[in-house]
């Protein structure tokens, strides 16, 4: 599997990050060992999670997914070849998002043990906190780095501004700036990072992978009617996209997809992974099937043809 250097960072990924939020809630233990086995078989290498996975299911409280992943990688003496992204800043108790330093500094050392690792490779802010400074934030970020405890640091959610920022100050104060950004992007929801943040990431050299790449399972091609949203216990999230432009756009994956003899969902993640400025689209599975789709989508390379049809129908 070709992988692709994630910004300025020495971590090198294959085209596709597997997301971990599915671990511990509709992937049960058993089920996420045998999808991981099968994801890291097959070449890729980066799993995304965060502290506040699973939080969102009566009954969890968060680190569900880390725990999981950590046990996974202790059994099978496998860290080495994985490239672990985590997050931190979500309320996981305190009653707000907390970017705060004292807050990371207890947050990191709950992750690290859920993970059962000494480092993360990828530690990035989950949300924006617009109660603490940047300077504090890179300024924790700085101390975990001297420290060993993670390798590089990052942010989701960010816009074009955050970010400028963000980097202004950790240039000014020659604090670590943010390598990588996490944001929501798919073939439908492009508008937040397709313009000035993804023209500042390809400027500073900013690696970015996508959240939502299939639009919470919309681009799979399965709902395709009110109807069709008891399928999963996802569905709920998907009926927004039921309108004229998400049938266009699923009209275009139909098209290109039978072309390539491929799934919709294969099509819509190779679709991101070539588009500019991205580095890698994340995607969840719960079952074999899905986690091998998810390995074609991959290596699916899409012609100008593919693209231009896909991009005119999202438009």
């Amino acid at each position: 599997m070709q992988k692709r250097r994630l910004g300025r960072t020495d971590l090198s990924i294959a085209p596709l990050v597997l997301g971990g939020n599915v671990f511990g809630w509709t992937a049960d233990e058993k089920t996420s060992f045998d999808l991981l086995d099968r994801f890291v078989g097959a070449g890729l290498n980066a799993i995304d999670t965060a502290d506040a996975y699973s939080r969102w299911v009566s009954g969890h409280k968060g680190g569900e997914s880390e725990t999981i992943i950590g046990k996974w990688m202790k059994e099978r003496g496998n860290r080495d070849k994985v490239v672990v992204i985590t997050k931190v800043g979500s309320d996981m108790g305190q009653g707000h998002k907390d970017l705060s330093a004292a807050y990371i500094e207890k947050a990191v050392d709950a992750s690290l043990k859920r993970l059962q690792t000494e480092f993360i490779d990828l530690y990035l802010s989950h949300w924006p906190d617009p109660t603490t400074p940047y300077e504090e934030t890179l300024g924790a970020y700085e101390k975990l780095l001297a420290k060993g405890k993670i390798r590089y640091a990052g942010c989701s959610n960010l816009d074009a501004g955050q970010l400028r920022a963000a980097l202004d100050v950790a240039s000014l104060r020659s604090l670590p700036r943010y390598q990588v950004l996490q944001p929501e992007y798919n073939l439908y929801d492009r508008s937040s990072f397709d313009g000035p943040l993804r023209d500042l990431c390809v400027a500073e050299d900013i690696g970015v992978i996508t959240y939502f790449s299939l639009a919470k399972g919309f681009l799979s091609g399965k709902y395709r009617s009110e109807a069709d949203l008891g399928q999963s216990p996802r569905g709920g999230g998907v009926k927004d996209y039921l309108n004229a432009r998400g049938m266009r756009i699923l009209a275009a994956l139909d098209a290109v997809s039978a072309r390539h003899s491929a799934k919709q969902a294969e099509v819509a993640l190779a679709w991101a992974i070539a588009r500019p400025g991205v580095t890698a689209p994340i995607a969840s599975a719960t079952k074999p099937e899905q986690m091998d789709s998810l390995i074609k989508a991959a290596s699916l390379k899409l012609t100008a043809a593919d693209m231009a049809e896909l991009d005119k129908a999202s438009g």
